[in-house]
């Protein structure tokens, strides 16, 4: 199975497949986190995400904090204090997963270290392993995720190109062939002029590989351009409230926008089309009234032969075409015309 069908199998309602990021929009409290899954559900969402992680797995005691997350936590709360205090339990998943399930989302969460890791795809039983891009140098942490035999999707912020080479080389090492890259602004929220969606482009005739964004940015405007661009698979940050204190809320979606969003979405994924061209079934039934035809400029009586002054250009088509009207010209015309009227080859000797 190639990345492109992996993720097709993941998105029922057709490409792009939209993850419903809900992060660490939970602020810790599993309660919380129940109802953001049920919300990426309303919200028409293909997938809901988390992301896992033990305390200490992924932030040790000497990590700083990144200014918009110094903006929005306690002074006095570090880095290390506030990982712990946001990580869900490794139990509290399963019952997260199962109710994404019930609602017909699939579960996905990040796995933040190789215990992660290995609890999600030995135990939790994930369909495919979202990596996110703080963990595009740990190569060792990505051959190890390559050898779980799963789709992956790797996002790509605060890398180069041959760093992303790099972790390509380091997943394939591991044994995985089913990858999509996401192209990934890692600021909260992205600034417009940070997003560089052409990315997408550069990284599929790179890589040959299907693309996606992972959007950090407010709105929907990159979100629907990246589908209209052919990405496979958009990641979008929500929240149930984005007044809340945590550190990602002023940055995501409400529900009620993603659910806009996913429309949108969807409704350009269908009008990308097969992009064969050529008229349309509508276009078809419209031609006849809409495109010119060859008609009399004036009334023409039985037996005339044709001069290029008696004849013009107007609607309805369907019987000489324009292109024809000077092979028109000299013929005799067996039955009289009114004028406008439209000429057939059967009307000329």
């Amino acid at each position: 199975m190639t990345a492109s069908e992996a993720i097709a199998r993941l998105a029922p309602h057709g490409l792009p497949m939209v993850i419903a990021e809900a992060g660490v929009n939970h602020d810790g409290d599993t309660a919380a986190a129940m109802r953001l899954v049920e919300a990426a559900a309303e919200a028409g969402a293909d997938a809901v995400k988390f992301q896992t992680w033990l305390p200490g797995e992924i932030t040790g005691r000497f990590a700083g904090k990144v200014d918009y997350l110094a903006s929005r936590t306690d002074e006095g709360e570090s880095r290390y204090d506030i990982s712990n205090r946001l990580a869900l339990t490794h139990d509290d998943h399963f019952a997260l997963k199962e109710r994404a399930e019930q609602l017909g989302l699939v579960f996905l969460s990040t796995p933040d270290g190789f215990q992660s890791l290995d609890f999600l795809v030995n135990r939790l039983g994930m369909p495919a392993i979202k990596v996110g891009s703080t963990e595009v140098t740990h190569v060792q942490f990505l051959e190890k995720i390559g050898a779980q035999g799963l789709p992956v999707i790797l996002s790509t912020g605060l890398s180069n190109l041959e760093e992303v080479a790099a972790a390509l080389s380091a997943l394939k090492k591991g044994g995985a062939d089913d990858i999509t890259l996401l192209q990934c602004t890692s600021e909260y929220p992205a600034p417009d002029n940070e997003m560089n969606l052409r990315a997408m482009s550069t990284m599929a005739g790179e890589f040959g590989l299907p693309v996606g964004l992972s959007d950090h940015s407010l709105g929907s405007e990159a979100a629907v351009a990246a589908a209209a661009m052919g990405a496979s698979v958009i990641e979008k940050h929500f929240t149930l409230d984005r007044n809340l204190p945590g550190p990602d809320h002023q940055a995501s979606m409400t529900a009620g926008e993603l659910a806009d969003l996913i429309i949108s979405l969807r409704r350009v994924a269908v009008m990308l089309g097969d992009g064969v061209k050529a008229p349309t079934p509508s276009e078809r039934d419209n031609a006849p009234n809409i495109r010119r035809g060859v008609v009399a400029a004036c009334p023409i009586p039985a037996g005339t032969r044709l001069s290029a002054d008696m004849l013009t250009c107007k609607r309805p088509a369907g019987g000489i075409e324009p292109r024809d009207l000077d092979a028109c010209v000299g013929a005799v015309i067996t039955r009289a015309l009114e004028t406008d009227e439209p000429l057939t080859w059967d009307d000329l000797s």
